[in-house]
């Protein structure tokens, strides 16, 4: 109910505020919330690309620049619409952005940010030193926005359309962030391989983040041109990406607010500042940059996740939290499980080398449908290895590897994860600020369908509902039913290596790999973790175990594979396992 009175209620008054505030305000005062409503959609893009995706932009001036100057040339020297402007503003930079994000995106670190600054000042020279342009002088006379026989030449009218944009682009973003491409959007942290282990590809989502981020200072730059009626390249320059990158930090880098935030203090700080500084110094420039430096390191040091943070802990039932819960009509689409006893995997001859060191030495071992075999070793034997090479992660130097008769040995982890098999990790992989639902629910990523748009207009419930009935079925199979709106990183180890379990099942998995499921656990949840893995068995779901509790591994398992300097010494039974004397002589012990 309290979540439902903050989703109805500030979109309310919002939408209040835009009607009234240019009742109330003059010229000036609307004029400077015209500029705070542009700059808040320029770093609602950044939020999403570089605050909650991480691939920080140092560009998003320039996409703002390239927006202007294609509706200004449009509309001024081919008299076209501001409308077909704003078309084909959105197409130029969407189609920049996503040549520059091919190139850049699977960059990493500090390279991903240079490869953007460069960008940032090689944009706003194309402009400068461009005749059609305007060169220095830039371009002048651009008409205000039309609808029908209504112009928006005053800045009270502008301002309800400056202020709408800010309003629906928030809303989608919102949605967007809350559904199923949401939330392996705010996966991208945990990294790559966590990604493809549910069926995302991470390239994919950071370009996606990176064109999305380019349509909002789009329609920033769109929205400026018609207001100001005038442009050049200065305000595009990469000391304005600065500023973007400044709102969004000083804001806080993981909210969406704090795009308004953000925009709002430095804009407004920044004209106080005009205006007082000539009355006290002839030094002005120097003072007002001095003066927003001290600002950010005092934010950096008092306030590190920005002044935003506070505000997004009230609201992130709002815009973190899974949706309303709704009743599915239908359940998510099932694969079929293979017969019992037919082979699942089949790995032959399985070798990798690490340059003259060999990790893997020519192992083959098959698994049959709907039996629970145990992969053990001492320390450095290779079981880690192997388990990467199964799923992906490390490619084969030789042999092959062979997946419900088809080979995988050659596919991507995500590829791998979409055919069917599930894993968990040695070292758990959660996203700490998500719930404990929304963490399994991105195990049926790959079970959905809804994109990017029906994800952001909402068009997705349905979908949602049906992946928010499996993630609460999977807590439950796991016993963490009752703590599905928790935030995950609030729990102990061995309660999130439960969660990964659940996040895995929520896959829908012919084969699930648990690496080291039972570190960390309590006897009662080994003994409910055994009960869950024999369940699973009777279902004909087919499960590899590395474990290194013994007693856990051999009151468990049909079979075990064993594993010594990278070769494989035993396979069997657990009592012929147990009895082998080279594993007695390598792992077990003498006297086992």
């Amino acid at each position: 109910m309290k979540q439902r009175v903050w989703a109805v209620g500030i979109p309310v008054v919002f939408l209040l505020l835009i009607a009234v505030v240019p009742r109330y305000l003059g010229n000036f005062h609307i004029a400077l919330l015209n500029d705070i409503g542009i700059a808040s959609l320029v770093v609602l893009g950044l939020v999403l690309v570089s605050g909650i995706g991480g691939a920080l932009s140092f560009g998003q001036a320039a996409f703002v620049g390239i927006a202007a100057y294609a509706t200004a040339w449009l509309t001024t020297t081919q008299g076209l619409s501001p409308w077909l402007g704003l078309v084909c503003a959105l197409v130029l930079t969407c189609g920049s952005a996503g040549l520059l994000g091919l190139i850049t995106m699977r960059l990493g670190g500090h390279y991903l940010a240079l490869s953007t600054i460069a960008w940032g000042l090689a944009v706003p020279l194309v402009f400068s030193n461009s005749s059609a342009l305007g060169s220095h002088s830039g371009v002048d006379g651009i008409p205000p926005v039309s609808i029908g026989s209504w112009s928006l030449e005053q800045g009270s009218a502008m301002f309800v359309l400056i202020w709408l944009m800010v309003f629906c682009g928030g809303w989608f973003a919102l949605n967007l962030l809350r559904s199923r491409v949401g939330r392996s959007v705010r996966a991208l942290r945990g990294g790559k391989v966590l990604l493809a282990s549910f069926g995302a590809d991470a390239f994919r989502v950071r370009l996606m983040l990176f064109v999305i981020a380019s349509a909002y200072a789009a329609l920033a730059g769109w929205l400026y041109a018609h207001t100001n009626r005038f442009i050049s390249a200065a305000p595009f320059s990469l000391h304005a990406s600065i500023d973007y990158v400044f709102m969004m930090v000083v804001g806080g880098m993981a909210q969406l607010g704090s795009a308004l935030l953000g925009s709002t203090l430095y804009i407004g700080l920044s004209n106080l500042l005009q205006d007082i500084l000539p009355h006290i110094t002839d030094r002005g420039a120097q003072v007002h940059s001095l003066a927003f430096a001290l600002l950010f390191l005092l934010i950096l040091e008092c306030l590190p996740g920005g002044i935003g943070k506070p505000l997004g802990r009230l609201l992130s039932p709002l815009w973190a939290g899974p949706r309303k819960a709704r009743i599915p009509t239908e359940t998510l689409a099932r694969c079929a499980m293979p017969q019992r006893g037919s082979p699942v995997l089949n790995v032959e001859g399985a070798v990798k080398r690490f340059g003259g060191l060999v990790a893997v030495n020519d192992v083959s071992f098959q698994i049959q449908a709907g039996e629970i075999v145990g992969l053990i070793g001492p320390n450095g034997a290779g079981k880690s290895t192997m388990f990467n090479l199964l799923t992906g992660t490390l490619p084969l130097t030789e042999g092959a590897v062979q997946f419900l008769g088809k080979p995988i040995s050659g596919l991507s982890q995500r590829d791998i994860a979409v055919r069917g098999i599930a894993r968990t990790f040695q070292h758990v992989k959660l996203r700490p600020q998500m719930t404990l639902l929304e963490n399994v629910a991105l195990g049926a990523h790959a079970r959905g369908h809804c994109g990017l748009w029906r994800g952001g207009l909402r068009l997705d419930r349905n979908e949602e509902a049906r992946i928010m009935a499996e993630a609460m079925t999977q807590l439950e199979r796991v016993g963490l039913a009752d703590q599905a709106y928790e935030l995950a990183g609030s729990l102990p180890l061995g309660t999130q290596r439960l969660l990964e379990i659940a996040r895995a099942l929520a896959a829908d998995p012919v084969l699930i790999m648990l690496d080291e499921p039972a570190a960390g656990l309590r006897l009662f949840e080994k003994q409910a973790l055994a009960k869950l893995l024999d369940t699973l068995r009777t279902e004909g779901v087919t499960v590899l175990i590395v474990e290194h509790d013994m007693e856990f591994v051999m009151n468990l398992v049909d079979r075990l594979v064993v594993m010594s300097f990278g070769s494989k010494i035993a396979e069997g039974k657990p009592a012929e396992v147990r009895a082998n004397p080279q594993v007695q002589a390598a792992y077990l012990g003498s006297d086992a």
